[in-house]
């Protein structure tokens, strides 16, 4: 049965691939804002299960798609992605320091049966006291642009971070362990591919 990886990011995709876990990669084009009132863990089972049931669409016979969506949660406000270098710096000032969480919900949809599984993981982040300077090299990287909280553990910033409780799959953007178990929930299975 194909497994279709229902994001664009490289991120996503590495992890996958890192795991040898064959897969496909399906863009899903849907609006990612929250909805006014939406408690984080909502919003983002929401997102997800958007992005499977997107690019499961035009899909013809057996397959599970998979939709994820990551946010990153500091004092109960969401930090989504930098509009701007300014506003990475401001994120990148906010988590100096301190622990944050990131959380991701993951949505496993299987075809043709439409049966569906979401589920959603948090990590709690724990970044070392951040200076000025160190700050403003690292969004000179041009790392933060797309990226939650204006960070990739997996790239430079991960000399930023002390502590990590939970998974660190999930701070990259797909609980990989979890996923997993869903996956075989379903009937999928690498061996099947």
């Amino acid at each position: 049965m194909k497994l279709i990886l229902a994001s664009a990011s490289p991120r996503r995709a590495a992890i996958l691939e890192s795991a040898g876990i064959p897969f496909e990669r399906c863009a899903a084009r849907i609006d990612e804002s929250p909805r006014p009132g939406e408690l984080p863990k909502s919003c983002v089972l929401r997102l997800a299960e958007e992005k499977a049931r997107s690019a499961a669409r035009d899909r013809e016979g057996p397959a599970i798609v998979v939709g994820a969506d990551t946010l990153v949660l500091l004092d109960g406000s969401v930090m989504g992605k930098p509009v701007s270098d300014e506003d990475a710096r401001r994120m990148l000032r906010r988590l100096s320091g301190r622990t944050h969480r990131v959380l991701t919900g993951v949505a496993v949809l299987r075809l043709p049966e439409g049966v569906l599984r979401r589920a959603a993981e948090t990590t709690a982040v724990t970044f070392a006291p951040l200076s000025d300077s160190e700050i403003d090299a690292y969004v000179a990287t041009g790392e933060p642009k797309d990226k939650a909280g204006a960070y990739g553990i997996q790239e430079r910033a991960s000399r930023f971070v002390t502590r990590i409780e939970g998974c660190y799959f999930n701070v990259v953007g797909l609980p990989l362990a979890r996923l997993y178990a869903l996956l075989r929930e379903l009937g999928w299975s690498p061996d099947a591919e």
